[in-house]
């Protein structure tokens, strides 16, 4: 199995905490950090990171920078441009979604309606990610 280093941009501290427990059952991604915004993303990605992520799993909606700022930022940034930026969030609107695909996300996932529930999540995030190569 294919071992993914990722960082987690969540503002919910219990929704951070579950997701985080469930990558790391999972056993196929390595979290190289946990950030509240893209303001605190792009701090440690300023202070050169050893290791830069393979995938950025961000909600969407935060205060500070978001996930549309993120995806953009980081989709229009030579220095990261390889790191794939993938956008949760509650909202199932269609245009939410295509408006995130449009500015270069490469996946938008929609979060599990409870908390407890990331495990199936994660598996689909895995699947979409090792398919997509």
């Amino acid at each position: 199995m294919k071992k993914y280093k990722l960082v987690i941009v969540e503002n919910d501290d219990d929704e951070r905490f579950f997701m985080k427990e469930e990558f790391k059952a999972f056993g196929a991604f390595d979290i190289l950090g946990e950030f509240v915004n893209g303001d605190t993303l792009f701090e440690w990605l300023d202070q050169s990171p050893a290791e830069l992520p393979d995938i950025i799993l961000s909600d969407l909606n935060m205060p500070g920078k978001n996930g549309y700022d993120i995806v953009s930022m980081i989709t229009s940034d030579q220095e990261y441009e390889q790191i794939k930026v993938i956008i949760t969030s509650t909202s199932p609107v269609i245009a939410v979604r295509e408006k995130c695909l449009s500015l270069g996300a490469s996946e938008y996932l929609i979060k599990p309606e409870l908390f407890v529930d990331y495990g199936p999540f994660v598996k689909e995030l895995y699947r979409k990610i090792d398919k997509a190569g």
